[in-house]
């Protein structure tokens, strides 16, 4: 672990995470020659949720060579999709390769992170000490803090009780009763990762998931070798996948009816393995494909045809010992109950540690739903940059290019912190906000997302959806390539000139969703 450097140390930028954006935004910094920043990790290792899911089977669902950095391309990914090893062996070997360590601390969960309005930087306290930042940039993610549901009984289980992404390897499954609850991404992993193993299965599902063809393969030697002495091959793998996902976000975004043709595909995944009509019912969802994240599995549906495994149709109710009772009043006796129920996601813990000028909490500024501009800044909360933020989820292409594209809005902002002189700081407009999300959401309207007739977790608890991001990966790295400075408040420290104000009208090029 690093050491503080003194009682009130000082940076010039502090990063929140070391998964895929706290170290991108570490690799960035260094590159624009900013030495002078910290990442502060919760835990003992980098990796963010791909260090914390461990889980039995679990693998990314986005071909990987889209599942990396473009400046940090990796010729040896063994398979087509690789596995969570893999992802978390390429994240270890980033800290690495580009120095990053020495920026690091661990053990430096943000208890809180005040912003001074007097002194114009942020005030960050963690368990190691306290130190100021003239700039944060939160890249937690959404997928950090499992939720578990408040299941009435649960807490008088006599077995073993733990989240997908806290998975207990101390306990052996093997001969068990096992009930896994949630049959999202996590779960059709899980499934059949440990159906060969237990005694039975039983699979709480509330809603079914729309399951295509996993097309994984092994990358044999022969690509490998291509790709690693002619660089240029792996580029143009990488553009082929971004061009193919960019081709299919028409279909999310403006004419969900066309996804009629993949629902029939899916469809025809499912009867060629389920043969028994009353399961095949139960896995059949009533919702547009789409709407949901769609998911990918070859194994999924073989496990549950499996004669110990059961799907039980109706969400976890109650827990009475160790008998477990559906909504629908099914019962089922279990020695370890698994919770594959997804993530805080649009009530993300660290917006309530973060407080900004006005003295409220960000979780109480989104108390109404989650809303940034870009995505990246929120009005009252100066030189914070939230990665992965509010409407920049994707549906159907990987995270990682929506996470660079945020990081070069990230470095725009600093650079022109840096050409503004003195100590200063920007805060993004309410007005400019405003008008940002207004767009971004009467862009909703017709996405699948809306329109899908499902509940998921994409909606927040009024059914806005704050998460994901209504078109293509290029407009949105396009919105986000520059600050636009007409968008913000520039805050000088107390005796400092006024700066000159933005020319009328500056920064309205681009600004359209």
């Amino acid at each position: 672990m690093a050491e503080w450097r003194s009682a009130h140390e000082h940076v010039r930028v502090a990063v929140i995470g070391s998964g895929f954006g706290g170290l991108g935004a570490a690799v960035r910094l260094r590159r624009a020659g900013v030495t002078d920043f910290v990442v502060l990790e919760r835990a003992e290792a980098v990796g963010g949720t791909w260090r914390d899911n461990s889980y039995p089977g679990c693998a990314c669902d986005v071909p990987s060579h889209l599942y990396s950095f473009s400046f940090a391309p990796n010729a040896e990914w063994p398979r087509s999709f690789s596995g969570q090893p893999h992802i978390r062996a390429y994240l270890e070997r980033i800290a690495d390769v580009f120095g990053l360590r020495p920026h690091i601390r661990f053990g430096a969960e943000v208890i809180s992170a005040r912003w001074d309005t007097a002194r114009l930087c942020w005030e960050i306290e963690t368990p190691s000490g306290t130190l100021t930042a003239d700039m944060v940039i939160s890249a937690t993610g959404p997928l950090s803090d499992p939720r578990i549901p408040d299941i009435p009984g649960l807490s008088g289980f006599p077995g073993e009780v733990w989240h997908s992404a806290r998975w207990n390897h101390d306990y052996g499954l093997g001969g068990k009763r096992v009930a896994l609850i949630g049959t999202g991404a996590s779960a059709i992993q899980i499934a059949p990762a440990i159906q060969p193993e237990v005694r039975s299965l039983t699979l709480f599902q509330r809603t079914p998931a729309w399951v295509l063809p996993r097309l994984d393969r092994r990358i044999s030697r022969a690509e490998r070798w291509l790709h690693d002495r002619v660089p240029v091959s792996g580029t143009l793998r990488r553009g082929l996948l971004w061009g193919v996902r960019e081709l299919q976000v028409q279909a999310f975004t403006k004419r969900p009816g066309q996804l009629g043709a993949i629902e029939k595909l899916a469809g025809a995944h499912m009867r060629r393995v389920i043969k028994d009509p009353v399961l095949r019912a139960k896995l059949t969802p009533d919702y547009r494909i789409g709407c949901k994240r769609i998911l990918l599995s070859n194994s999924y549906y073989p496990a549950l045809a499996r004669p110990n495994v059961e799907v039980v149709d109706s969400g976890l109710a109650e827990v009475r010992g160790s008998t477990l009772v559906a909504a629908d009043g099914t019962r089922t006796e279990a020695d370890a109950v698994i919770f594959g129920t997804g993530f805080q996601v649009t009530d993300v813990p660290i917006a309530h540690r973060i407080v900004g000028a006005d003295g409220a909490t960000l979780a109480e500024e989104w108390r109404n739903g989650m809303s940034a501009l870009r995505g990246s800044s929120v009005p009252g909360f100066p030189n914070l940059v939230t990665v992965i933020g509010p409407n920049t989820g994707l549906g159907n292409s990987s995270m990682v290019l929506i996470i660079e594209a945020q990081l070069n809005y990230a470095m725009d902002l600093l650079r022109q912190l840096d050409a503004l002189g003195g100590k200063a700081a920007l805060d993004a407009r309410r007005s400019a906000t405003e008008v940002w999300n207004r767009r971004l959401q009467q862009r909703m309207e017709r996405t699948v997302w809306n329109t899908g007739g499902c509940d998921s977790w994409y909606l927040d608890a009024a059914g806005r959806n704050t998460t994901v991001w209504p078109g293509t990966t290029r407009e949105f790295r396009n919105a986000t390539s520059r600050i636009r400075l007409a968008e913000y408040e520039v805050l000088r420290a107390r005796g400092d000139a006024e700066p000159e104000a933005p020319v009328a009208g500056a920064g309205s090029e681009g600004g359209a969703v």
